[in-house]
């Protein structure tokens, strides 16, 4: 993969150990995408209640004094989602996974929730596992979150990477087409319609290899299933009239935005826009569509590990 550099009280649910992806070249199918492994870094899995919503978290430990990094993922995708990238990162390095309310093993929420109203739930998050500070990344709909959270709480997030994603409302959009194709939980429920769509929808490698994709969405979880519909519904509705567009330039913490040169949901163009607004950021483009953090792990986590290693 080549690329542009441009710089201008929790109730434990279960102990688990999720894999580490083999080496770069290796089939998906024995890399960790499809189903957990009892090899690598251990990893404690968990539901917490924070603020009245109940998420299932995944905690790996690392090292001592190493900070966290907090991952907030996209709509309707499980913690799964992020095994490859996590396990292509340093093993030193402390975890922080969770599934949104009514995804993956997170029990569906009561009532509709709105994503410029989430930033407790992460400092929760934080407060209940014993840290005041972590870097946080967000990919696409996580993206947001991660703004919102280092927008209401800059104390708590020492750094941040947003990946795959945009400034919300005010943005370029994709093809209608291909959002259309976001409105329903389908491609997260059915494996042989998400390997039909997910050239499509998520581009680069997921055209060369939709079985690639296919996987990634449906990466085993200790429950077996997405979780209810309404779970998926509530966090795409989240994000109506939401935009972090006025206020990126008061983004405080150093920033790096990780962005594919074939994302159909989320132009390039988006990226660049962003890297205009927020101070001191740094902007990384890769050859690779949507889901090149999980996809091709092995070539994205050096990047996010230099940035995350290197002087403010």
């Amino acid at each position: 993969m080549s690329a542009d550099t441009d710089s201008t009280g929790p109730a434990d649910e279960d102990a688990a150990t999720l894999s580490r992806p083999g080496p770069a070249g290796r089939d998906p199918a024995d890399c960790g995408l499809g189903r957990l492994r009892r090899v690598g870094p251990a990893e404690r899995m968990r539901i917490l209640v924070i603020g009245g919503r109940a998420i299932r978290v995944a905690v790996r430990e690392g090292a001592p004094g190493w900070p966290p990094l907090l991952l907030c993922n996209g709509i309707g995708a499980s913690l799964e989602l992020f095994q490859p990238f996590v396990g292509a990162l340093d093993p030193r390095r402390p975890v922080i996974r969770f599934d949104m309310p009514g995804i993956g093993g997170s029990p569906a929420p009561v009532i509709p929730y709105h994503l410029g109203t989430l930033a407790p739930l992460l400092a929760g998050l934080l407060d209940q596992l014993g840290y005041q500070q972590a870097d946080v990344l967000g990919i696409s709909w996580g993206g947001g979150l991660a703004q919102q959270f280092a927008l209401s709480r800059p104390d708590r997030v020492r750094r941040l990477v947003l990946v795959a994603t945009g400034p919300g409302s005010l943005m370029v959009p994709g093809h209608p087409r291909v959002l259309l194709r976001m409105l329903t939980p389908r491609r997260h429920r059915d494996p042989g319609h998400a390997g039909r769509i997910a050239g499509e929808l998520y581009g680069g490698s997921a055209r060369e290899d939709p079985a690639l994709a296919r996987n990634l969405l449906h990466a085993t979880t200790r429950v077996g299933s997405p979780g209810p519909a309404r779970g998926y519904f509530y966090q795409l509705l989240s994000g109506l009239g939401w935009t972090s567009l006025p206020w990126l330039p008061k983004l405080r913490p150093p920033t790096l935005i990780l962005a594919g040169d074939d994302d159909p949901i989320i132009p390039l163009v988006n990226a660049r826009i962003m890297h205009r607004l927020i101070p001191h950021s740094q902007l990384y483009v890769y050859q690779g569509g949507h889901l090149e953090l999980a996809a091709r792990a092995e070539d994205v986590a050096p990047v996010v590990e230099a940035f995350l290693g290197s002087q403010a």
